[in-house]
């Protein structure tokens, strides 16, 4: 990305260089075609930044860094961030009727985690190996064109899978949600029923041909195990609600060039 093409974010006469832009712009999604999206996403976001730290410098706020996780810290910034909003985002608290509200729109969206039947060929390799992984795919797709979509044949094809599962005809038993690598999953997820991979899928553990011979979705949950669930999704809204408006209103009181913030 050419960053002479692209202004100074300036606001209320701090400049934002357009190198430091270019920097977050790795952080942002947007078409290879349209590199343009994901600098304006960077540079919303260090306008939004700004706004805040500046606002936080005004009401002369300190915080201490919190811990995240062992051994990793909030930065200074960050923190001046986190203690601006706590004193700026008044939210009101979630009442039992609106959590209940947003339930009965459609109690059945509140499922336990699907069970999937599954059957796999593994046509095992390091996939770090280009030419170990070439020939194990060569075999997975040899593999595949030999069953043709036949599912009865599943099972006398696994005998040549790499994976113990070949002594019961590659049969997985029922899997869920984070039992398998991602890979597999999110293959496992676009297939129907006695559905088979079109193509063999990569994981860290080789080539893989799956079939789903089963789906048993989740059971809708009682009102009672899920209201803290709803609760917490209508909190976190509201606060990003909340939040959202109070960047506008830092935002209508003072002087942004470089940088839109209204949505990409």
């Amino acid at each position: 990305m050419n960053v002479t093409l692209f202004p100074d974010v300036v606001v209320n006469g701090e400049t934002i260089p357009s190198a430091a832009i270019a920097a977050e712009a790795q952080n942002h999604e947007a078409p290879k075609e349209k590199p343009g999206i994901a600098w304006r996403k960077a540079a919303q976001a260090l306008a939004i930044r700004a706004l805040l730290l500046q606002e936080a410098k005004r009401r002369a706020l300190t915080a201490d860094p919190l811990e995240l996780a062992p051994g990793r810290f909030e930065t200074e910034d960050e923190a001046l961030i986190r203690a601006l909003l706590d004193e700026a985002l008044v939210i009101a608290p979630v009442g039992e009727d609106a959590v209940h509200a947003e339930w009965e729109k459609d109690p059945a969206r509140y499922r336990s985690a699907p069970l999937w039947d599954v059957s796999h060929i593994l046509c095992a390799c390091d996939p770090r190996d280009e030419a170990e992984r070439g020939l194990a795919e060569a075999r997975a797709v040899a593999l595949l064109a030999r069953l043709d979509g036949d599912a009865k044949g599943f099972a006398a094809a696994a005998r040549e899978s790499d994976c113990g599962s070949k002594a019961s005809g590659g049969h997985l038993g029922q899997l869920g949600p984070g039992d398998t690598v991602p890979e597999f999953e999110a293959a496992l997820r676009t297939l129907t029923d006695e559905g088979i991979t079109p193509a063999p899928v990569l994981s860290r553990h080789g080539w893989h041909i799956i079939r789903l011979n089963a789906t048993a979705p989740g059971q809708v949950l009682p009102y009672e195990t899920v209201r803290p669930k709803i609760a917490q999704a209508l909190e976190k809204a509201a606060w990003a609600d909340a939040s959202r408006a109070f960047v506008e209103s830092l935002a209508d009181r003072s002087s942004i060039t470089g940088a839109s913030l209204a949505p990409i």
